[in-house]
């Protein structure tokens, strides 16, 4: 654990020493993200446009932590436990890729269609069963949406055969 810690010390660090527009948190162990860490970042939040948390333990993410990283273009939380995003991602203004990938959705999470800027939703490898088509085809941005290895109902299998003005990758058997 003190080796964890240690880890994300050491890369908090080099972010606010480097003033890099990146945060790498991944393989941290990680099962939230730590609140210390909103301190240290304060002054240079504004400057960070990509976090990786990916491969961790994290059950939650915080509504701070959006509130947080306002100019946030892509986040990376995939190989999680997720099951749901708080509700002001969607005021997210700058998002353009997150990754969901590998986490415990069984619902898609309905906020990101919220997100104008938002081009690329990757949410392989959950249980989400719907996706709503709807909200996403007038997405002004999305260019990319992956859905492989979802048990994807044969409704929303269905629909997604059909043309839509975004790339949807998903498997189609049943």
């Amino acid at each position: 654990m003190a080796e964890a810690v240690a880890k994300v010390a050491r890369r908090i660090n080099e972010t606010v020493e480097e003033g890099t527009n990146s945060l790498d948190l991944s393989s941290c162990q990680l099962i939230s993200f730590p609140d210390g860490v909103f301190k240290v970042l304060r002054t240079v939040s504004e400057n960070i446009h990509v976090i990786t948390l990916a491969d961790n333990e994290m059950k939650v993410i915080s509504s701070k932590f959006f509130s947080t990283f306002t100019q946030l273009k892509e986040l990376d939380l995939q190989g999680n436990v997720l099951t749901k995003l708080p509700d002001n991602v969607g005021e997210m203004k700058c998002l353009t890729s997150i990754s969901l990938a590998n986490n415990n959705f069984s619902i898609f999470p309905d906020k990101l269609t919220e997100i104008a800027t938002l081009e690329k939703i990757d949410l392989e490898g959950n249980n989400i069963t719907e996706i709503p088509l709807e909200k996403l085809s007038v997405m002004p941005a999305l260019k990319w949406l992956n859905m492989k290895s979802n048990p994807l109902d044969s409704n929303t299998r269905s629909a997604l055969k059909s043309p839509h003005k975004f790339d949807v990758l998903s498997t189609t058997e049943s």
